[in-house]
């Protein structure tokens, strides 16, 4: 099965690292970069990139990376830029910078997901694209209920976006439906992480939503229609089926919880 208009997607996979800063997995894991440490016996870049290239709703991949020699080495990931179908584009200083370095001269849409999504599976990723390409969206991000991730595990996170339709959480994956809605990256100038940073809602939605989302007034969609006045396109919210797909590989607990339920994930198929 191929998305709705038979367009294939651009991935852009997210892997690049802060300047000067060795993550504190990375250097227990005794590597250069955070993306490349084990999960689950496995590089955490090679987890995702497999996953994606499993979705038959996905065309290019693209690698935005600052150290892209250390993942070039992995053999399947070696694999496919031989045969053409993931190529490298260089990070930049800053997250939005690497996703504008990332998507040019890309084929929209793009889907964009960071390199440390490894629960993330291919239906995942078709649910996601499917569900973008269904809206008629110009940029849209993921979100997974809050029941939905303390059921794939108690511990996958700590805080979660309030709204009047219930509490949910980031999966770090991104809709970018044309070159004008790349604007939307704009957002994630301040650095994002807004359930930790709330004022920097205010920087990138205006002050009414930041308002809005301090207490919880509204439904999501109530919330990314007001965003898309903002803009000036259409912004939505996709609830993920799977809770686990908001939990990522960002420190030492999320490393634990991921490890956990890939086991109980190997387990079940076994």
């Amino acid at each position: 099965m191929t998305t709705p208009n038979d367009t294939k997607v651009t991935a852009l996979i997210m892997a690049g690292k802060r300047s000067g800063v060795l993550d504190p997995l990375a250097a227990r894991a005794d590597v250069a970069q955070k993306c490349v440490v084990p999960v689950g016996g496995m590089p955490m870049i090679e987890r995702v990139v497999a996953n994606v290239a499993a979705c038959d709703r996905i065309g290019e991949i693209r690698v935005v990376a600052h150290e892209p020699e250390e993942i070039a080495a992995i053999p399947s990931i070696a694999k496919l830029v031989e045969e053409g179908r993931l190529v490298f584009r260089p990070g930049a200083f800053n997250l939005v910078d690497s996703v504008f370095s990332g998507a040019d001269g890309a084929t929209y849409p793009i889907m964009i997901t960071t390199a440390d999504n490894c629960l993330w599976l291919p239906d995942d990723f078709a649910e996601f694209v499917d569900k973008a390409q269904a809206s008629e969206a110009g940029a849209a991000a993921a979100l997974a209920r809050k029941e939905d991730v303390r059921s794939a595990d108690p511990e996958g996170q700590k805080k979660f976006y309030e709204f009047s339709d219930g509490e949910f959480s980031n999966c770090n994956t991104y809709w970018i439906g044309s070159a004008k809605a790349l604007s939307a990256a704009e957002i994630m100038r301040g650095g994002g992480q807004f359930v930790k940073f709330p004022k920097r809602i205010a920087q990138a939605f205006g002050v009414i939503n930041l308002v809005r989302f301090v207490l919880g007034w509204g439904t999501k969609e109530k919330l990314f229609a007001q965003v898309s006045r903002r803009f000036g396109f259409k912004m939505v919210p996709l609830e993920m089926d799977n809770g686990y797909c908001a939990i990522d590989v960002d420190n030492e607990r999320t490393f634990t919880v991921t490890e956990r339920v890939l086991a109980r994930r190997s387990g079940a198929a076994a």
